[in-house]
């Protein structure tokens, strides 16, 4: 079709920004590919990843970058297909919620060179007890030098100290 565009999006959150974003896209004859959207403190935040024929890419930036008079700031980069994912790993973490879980996990993450290709995380009350937990699933990559045994031990290493539960499936 052409080109890939990765489009940030947030505004206040409301009824009908997802159809104003979809209905920009496909009036230039855009292609929704994958999308991530969620209120966030009483905001619409989201990221998108679309194709649209060459030809239309620079109209569509404009008139998405337009829909900043309606409340909605998008910022629009270039994007690529990119290779197909090597050697994925899902992370998932549960724990007492306290600062400094997600920084430790990363530290050792980028420490391997894993790369990162998704983060969901959340905070929600215990089921007993009235504390919060801390979970995190991701979407990690690992470099075709590292095994899962060695990263999973880097991250037991420091599970203790924050306190949480982490596993490690292909």
């Amino acid at each position: 079709m052409g080109n890939f565009l990765v489009l940030t999006v947030i505004g206040e959150d409301r009824p009908g920004l997802v159809e104003t974003l979809s209905a920009t896209v496909a009036a230039h004859g855009g292609n929704w590919l994958e999308s991530r959207m969620a209120r966030l403190a009483g905001r619409f935040a989201g990221l998108a990843r679309v194709e649209v024929p060459a030809a239309s890419a620079a109209a569509l930036a404009a008139a998405l970058e337009a829909l900043e008079a309606r409340g909605l700031a998008v910022v629009v980069e270039s994007g690529a297909e990119g290779p197909a994912r090597a050697r994925p790993v899902r992370l998932d973490l549960v724990g007492a919620d306290h600062p400094g879980i997600l920084r430790e996990v990363s530290r050792v993450l980028a420490g391997r060179r894993v790369n990162v290709e998704e983060l969901t995380t959340e905070c929600s009350d215990a089921p007993m007890g009235g504390q919060l937990l801390f979970r995190a699933t991701a979407l990690l990559v690992l470099p075709l030098n590292l095994e899962i045994e060695d990263l999973r031990s880097d991250l037991e290493s420091i599970a203790a100290d924050l306190m949480v539960d982490v596993t490690l499936e292909p």
